[in-house]
């Protein structure tokens, strides 16, 4: 058979559908895979046939921040310094960027038909295109999933801005007009009916109100385990304890108070400290590196969480589940809502804890790390979460449901 991915162009939402890619073609499939040029390597080293479409988020990002944003301040989450502007900004780029897109997908997908659209939860061309071409729908979720017992929203916090829920509100009404101009009457964003099947990557028992979710969610979980990585990564030394700090790719990571104040709280410890810096800030921004820290822009997340004893992370879902997987506690400083969604879930099962953005310290940072490193209900939550994650299926269960998706009969009508 042949599938079409449609993919957001952010790492968070690509990197967990691959090793499905790579799965499918292994079973003899043909995948075209639709997403940013960024991405055309590692799409094309699973086995699809790389389409560009889409603009990379990170480098979207930094373009749409408005003057009336307060991101600079390495104390805020993203609610807070993801203004209104900026919001209604990346949608607003994303559909201007779908009107191109769309048509061009289209063609694409007209002129060599797949049998199916697997798309991500996240973006429009996708779902559009599955039911401008009446083709089985296949979502990818790589956040949680929502259903009537549970919405994505109840995670957030409670008092979302004001401006920041007109401006959702409009841009909305744009889509839906878009959609409309597509031929696509009854198309609704991120909200409705679910897709005929969806693939969650995350185990079921993360996901809040995980048993109301009927057979049509497939929750296999992430497969780190079969990601390779481009290098062989070793801590220095073998009889330290190693604390891995990212903040993710995107380009709220750009937060160099923050890593100073890293470096200063493990500075002459018997700590050992990877610290992913993005590609945003340069080294000689942070000042001395003591002997202990070892400062890169990225690192082999995967390679690293094997030896990390605790992941000081902004808690992206991709990250969070990588975590889990190798069962290494979480100390949270989220960015933005999904993140802080994310933080909010680890603590409340017991699986690390957040980072307090008031007050943060040197002494702040080190005293939560040491604590959560030798807490030993954390350690046991996670050998439960570790084996769930590990357990859920990951690549081969979600191509067993996608063929048996497939396979099924379609419903007689009346």
């Amino acid at each position: 058979m042949h599938f079409a991915f449609v993919c957001l162009p952010a790492a968070g939402h690509v990197n967990p559908t691959l090793p499905v890619v790579a799965e499918l073609v292994r079973r003899g499939h043909r995948v075209t895979y639709a997403t940013s040029a960024p991405y055309a390597k590692a799409v094309e080293s699973a086995g699809a046939v790389f389409f560009e479409s889409g603009e990379d988020l990170a480098a979207m990002l930094p373009r749409i921040k408005t003057p009336a944003d307060p991101a600079a301040s390495p104390r805020m989450g993203m609610l807070a310094g993801l203004g209104a502007g900026m919001m209604s900004g990346l949608l607003e780029r994303l559909l201007e960027r779908a009107r191109i897109e769309f048509p061009a997908l289209l063609t694409r997908l007209t002129a060599d038909p797949p049998d199916a659209v697997c798309y991500d939860a996240m973006t429009l061309a996708g779902k559009m295109a599955a039911m401008k071409l009446a083709l089985p729908d296949i979502a990818l979720q790589p956040t949680y999933a929502t259903n009537e017992h549970f919405s994505m929203r109840e995670l957030m916090p409670a008092r979302a801005p004001a401006e920041m829920l007109k401006a959702w509100k409009q841009v909305r009404r744009l889509i839906t007009d878009f959609a409309a101009e597509q031929g696509l009457e009854d198309f609704t964003f991120m909200e409705g009916p679910p897709a005929s099947l969806s693939i969650c990557f995350i185990p079921r028992e993360f996901q809040p109100a995980g048993e109301t979710f009927d057979a049509s969610f497939h929750f296999v979980g992430p497969s780190p385990g079969q990601r390779t990585t481009e290098e062989l990564w070793q801590p220095r030394a073998q009889d330290r304890p190693l604390v891995f700090i990212s903040l993710g790719t995107t380009p709220l990571n750009d937060r160099p108070d923050f890593f100073r104040m890293c470096l200063e709280a493990f500075a002459g410890t018997d700590w050992q400290v990877a610290m992913a810096i993005g590609d945003r800030m340069n080294v000689s921004e942070l000042g001395e590196i003591p002997d202990n820290v070892e400062v890169r822009p990225s690192f082999p997340q995967i390679d690293v969480l094997r030896h990390a004893d605790v992941f000081l992370s902004h808690t992206g879902m991709n990250s969070t589940m990588e975590a889990l997987y190798f069962e290494v506690p979480i100390v949270a400083f989220p960015l933005q809502p999904e993140q802080e969604a994310n933080a909010r879930r680890v603590q409340d099962l017991g699986l690390g804890r957040r980072l307090p953005a008031e007050a943060l310290s040197p002494e702040l940072i080190r005293t939560v790390i040491a604590d959560v490193s030798n807490d030993q209900e954390i350690r046991r939550n996670l050998e439960t979460m570790g084996q769930r994650v590990r357990s859920a299926g990951g690549a081969a269960a979600a191509v067993d449901a996608i063929e048996h998706f497939m396979s099924a009969p379609e419903p007689v009508s009346g």
